[in-house]
């Protein structure tokens, strides 16, 4: 019973102070800035925050994480202030998941307490910090036999200051407000080819040679393509998508999943010649990787690069990558998108939806 009393507080220091390094780390992966964001679009705006203050909070929140990750782990203020933090913030966490978990009437999705790289249900989430709880009461009811010390608050001070600044290094704030994008040269050469045939009869015209429009026959037909373009919303993006049935993806070119979902729609459209056209929207995040995206995928397709927050305005709220969706005729006929749950890509369900073998 001794030697209980006596590893007891020890082992758990050492249990919570994972779970907080853990979660912490877990919201940086498989980059920070993308994790960052992704936390921040799917957790914190669906609860009021503003992009300003989210793109804060998100930060501070991380920050702090750490930092009672490692406090814990020392014997300044620990009584006193660093356990009631903890014991605080696992609260406050578990009444919020509670919250969500009653309102939204179900059990489902990542609650995004260890991001992606450890998807848990709000059920799940629940417990975890339930158990925490109850051991921090214990922990906190045993340290009468810690030797007191003289606390030093410019610790608890600098350690927590320490991993803010470092989060806000790691992922400064760089919001972009416009909706610019790039275009890529795969894009320029492959859409231009698909233009349609009034603005294609046109270009091929010679530079001296006289136009006489037919008002029924060609000022008509335009106006009615322009109408049609706007059904789904991306006909800025790409001018061809309300045409037909397309595949419009969201990716983010370092992010695993995407990558194996891209080589899944690939080698459906190797063994498919019905296989309609697809285009990607990619996420301003690690742009330097999309050749090496397109080597692992084992094809090119157009593409377009969107600035962080457009992007996931794009994908919706609450979503994430990577994101498929079946369009036809500029309406929506399916949407895949995250790495689990019920609405993520899936090959036969894919198939099914477009008459595929």
């Amino acid at each position: 019973m001794k030697k209980i009393k006596k590893y007891l507080p020890w082992t758990i220091k050492v249990i919570i102070a994972f779970l907080f390094l853990l979660s912490a780390v877990a919201k940086l992966y498989p980059s920070p800035y993308f994790a960052i964001t992704t936390f921040e679009f799917t957790q914190l705006f669906p609860m009021g925050f503003t992009e300003k203050t989210a793109a804060y909070f998100s930060r501070i929140l991380i920050g702090v994480e750490f930092a009672l990750g490692i406090l814990i782990l020392q014997n300044h203020f620990l009584k006193k202030l660093v356990l009631p933090a903890i014991f605080l913030m696992l609260l406050v966490f578990t009444i919020h998941l509670g919250y969500v978990s009653y309102t939204t009437g179900g059990n489902t999705g990542n609650c995004g307490c260890f991001g992606s790289l450890l998807p848990m249900t709000p059920l799940e989430a629940i417990a975890k910090n339930i158990i925490a709880m109850l051991l921090i009461v214990v922990l906190y009811k045993n340290l009468s036999t810690v030797p007191a010390i003289k606390h030093n608050f410019w610790i608890l001070t600098t350690t927590i200051f320490g991993c803010i600044l470092v989060l806000f290094i790691l992922a400064p704030i760089n919001r972009q407000t416009t909706s610019n994008f790039t275009t890529s040269k795969i894009q320029e050469t492959q859409i231009d080819s698909v233009a349609s045939p009034i603005s294609a009869k046109i270009d091929n015209l010679a530079p001296a040679q006289n136009i006489v429009l037919e008002p029924l026959k060609t000022d008509t037909k335009p106006a009615t393509t322009v109408i049609s373009s706007t059904v789904s919303g991306y006909a800025n993006y790409f001018s061809n998508i309300d045409k037909g049935t397309q595949v419009l993806c969201f990716f983010a070119p370092g992010c695993d999943h995407c990558r194996a979902t891209a080589k899944e729609l690939t080698e459906i459209s190797k063994t498919n010649p019905n296989f309609p056209t697809m285009q990607i929207i990619f996420m301003d995040e690690e742009a330097n990787l999309i050749p090496e995206f397109f080597q692992v995928v084992g094809a090119e397709y157009p593409y377009k690069i969107v600035g962080i927050i457009d992007f996931w305005k794009l994908l919706g709220t609450g979503k994430q990558v990577p994101g498929v969706k079946i369009i036809k005729d500029g309406k929506m006929l399916k949407y895949y998108f995250g790495s689990t749950g019920t609405d993520k890509f899936d090959t036969t369900s894919f198939k099914k939806n477009l008459d595929l073998n």
